[in-house]
């Protein structure tokens, strides 16, 4: 039997924040002792006091939860830190595991949940949602065999793997569409839509991701 599991929420939006503090009252084993509502505010008030867990969104604003975690883990490595969000994409995953983070919940886990998960950290489990886990595999299989992702899990399609190709073997706009027979304008609306399923933010980062995946 654990002691009652000090805990504290980071989260940047009042009613979700209220809201968790609300839902986790109804539970003994937990106890909330405070609230943040950004990264910077978790970093400070942890140094300050420090909590047995912490539940942390990650798109927050000033310094995000990633951020937030790793400084934290440096700092006070024996603060566990639960990721508490909306994302399930590879690339937060991996930044939030990199960044130290002991377990992955989505925001949709029942409360009964987000106790079992906490009180499974205490015991020095990792809990994740169960389509994390899925992914975190995934990734771990792809590091290790050396294997390409599919590019269906992306959602990019045939059209747009064509472009991506294209650019990766050095062609620029006017040639990608003189090649396809698409206009340039086609051709940009398709790399704003690669950038988007990769979530990169240039045409180097796509060619790389691309790369990297087996792909091009």
């Amino acid at each position: 039997m654990h002691s009652t599991i000090k805990i504290a929420i980071a989260e940047d939006k009042k009613p979700l924040r209220e809201s968790l503090v609300q839902n986790l009252s109804y539970f003994e084993e937990v106890d909330v002792v405070f609230t943040a509502a950004n990264g910077l505010d978790i970093v400070a008030k942890t140094s300050a006091s420090q909590p047995d867990v912490i539940l942390m969104d990650i798109e927050m604003p000033g310094m995000n939860g990633i951020e937030a975690t790793a400084s934290i883990k440096a700092k006070h490595p024996n603060v566990k830190v639960l990721m508490l969000t909306v994302f399930d994409d590879d690339k937060r995953i991996m930044e939030a595991i990199l960044a130290g983070a002991n377990g992955y919940l989505l925001k949709e886990e029942h409360p009964n949940k987000i106790v079992e998960a906490i009180e499974n950290l205490m015991d020095g489990g990792a809990p994740m949602s169960a389509s994390i886990a899925l992914k975190t595999l995934n990734i771990l299989r792809m590091q290790v065999s050396g294997n390409s992702t599919p590019i269906e899990d992306f959602g990019i399609s045939e059209r747009e793997l064509q472009v991506l190709t294209r650019m990766a073997e050095g062609q620029n706009y006017q040639q990608v569409s003189e090649a396809l027979f698409i206009s340039p304008k086609t051709v940009r609306n398709h790399i704003q839509n690669i950038y988007s399923k990769l979530q990169v933010n240039s045409k180097i980062e796509a060619i790389n991701m691309a790369r990297k995946m087996g792909w091009v």
